[in-house]
């Protein structure tokens, strides 16, 4: 597991220590690409274990739809955002390239876990996700821009996010520094950049990027790399305080 460095406790998990078999392998948390539903069970009851609370994962959309989860292990509907002001609420947020990411409210304790892959960014996923907590908040404290904590997880980088030049102007259109290259220089995206850039614009002052890309590094899943595969998570708990 990856400390994702919030306030509360968060991590990211990779593909190891889990029940599933190739092309799966092994802590394979999702449950719509193919893998055995026992072997994924075993591998969320793994999780749940390291966030000290069952998880609630979101079955991702690819858009911006925004769910709240109020009860320990509550399955949500398809939503790219799952938030939470309920503590002991455990929220996962499953990726394999697209961005898992996790944030925390100082001012209400609200957490939210959030997928946000091409499409997610350019609609806005991490900006429904800040609504969202703004939404929890009293009048008096949504005047108040401090509070905000977010963490970044693996996805895929600039560097290996080849797309279409039409694709990528798209996306930089509303996010400039998503505009990126390749290695052998063509066009691309730099989605954790964008979302790191936006997550500043929107009042975000403690935010940790992790610098893995998926593509690159074997620990964790990558769709554009291996095609069929598994997901791994980023997860963070309501009300359990690390520091």
């Amino acid at each position: 597991m990856l400390d994702a460095g919030l306030p509360v406790r968060a991590f990211f998990t990779a593909r190891a220590g889990g029940s599933s078999e190739e092309p799966y392998g092994s802590l394979n948390l999702a449950s719509h690409v193919g893998d055995d539903p026992e072997a994924v069970a075993r591998n969320r009851a793994v999780v749940s274990v390291a966030a000290g609370a069952p998880v609630s994962f979101l079955q991702a959309e690819h858009g911006i739809r925004v769910a709240m989860v109020t009860r320990p292990g509550e399955a949500p509907g398809p939503a790219d955002v799952l938030v939470t002001r309920t503590p002991g609420v455990a929220l996962g947020a499953i990726a394999a390239d697209c961005l898992p990411i996790l944030m925390h409210d100082a001012l209400t304790g609200a957490v939210a876990a959030v997928h946000s892959g091409r499409e997610g960014v350019r609609r806005g996923a991490v900006d429904a996700a800040v609504a969202a907590l703004l939404d929890l908040r009293t009048p008096a404290q949504r005047r108040v821009r401090e509070g905000w904590s977010a963490s970044i997880g693996p996805a895929i980088c600039g560097r290996c996010y080849e797309v279409p030049e039409t694709m990528r102007d798209d996306v930089a259109s509303r996010h400039p520094t998503a505009r990126a290259v390749t290695r052998s220089g063509t066009p691309a995206l730099d989605l954790p950049r964008a979302v790191e850039t936006r997550l500043g614009e929107l009042g975000f002052s403690d935010v940790v990027r992790h610098r893995i890309c998926t593509h690159e590094d074997a620990r964790y899943f990558s769709h554009r790399r291996d095609g069929v595969t598994g997901r791994h998570a980023g997860v963070v708990v309501c009300g359990v305080s690390v520091r």
